[in-house]
């Protein structure tokens, strides 16, 4: 079975840091894409960045470039998504997220009219604190 587990999340002070994880399992890590997005209550899910393991490819959300980074440890099926610079507004539900890379393009991540990721994770919560 597909699994994506998060882990990471906590409660920081603006200008902090934490890295999240989404270790993966049940299928070819290299085969798909994974994708991160975020919520926060009241506000629509925001895809956040986006990485194609085997060419390793990155995509980011032009509210988060600079300040994270999504990587890849292959050996362990593993992506990060650091996040450096953390400010309240990026406080909400992270979610690590997986699909064939021939079904997903990393760059509709960006688009909220399109098709989301088919496999979620469990998601962690991310709280900033002024």
């Amino acid at each position: 079975e597909v699994q994506l587990v998060e882990s990471g999340g906590g409660l920081v002070q603006a200008g902090g840091s934490l890295r999240l994880s989404c270790a993966a399992s049940g299928f070819t890590f290299e085969d798909y894409a994974i994708a991160w997005f975020r919520q926060a209550p009241g506000k629509e899910r925001e895809g956040i960045s986006c990485i194609t393991t085997d060419d390793g490819m990155t995509y980011y959300a032009d509210s988060v470039k600079g300040r994270f980074t999504i990587s890849s440890d292959n050996a362990k099926n593993t992506v990060y998504l650091q996040m450096n610079d953390l400010k309240p507004e990026d406080a909400a539900f992270y979610y690590c997220t997986a699909d064939l890379i021939l079904h997903y393009h990393c760059q509709n991540t960006f688009d909220s009219a399109m098709r989301p990721p088919g496999y979620w994770g469990q998601g962690t919560r991310v709280t900033v604190s002024s």
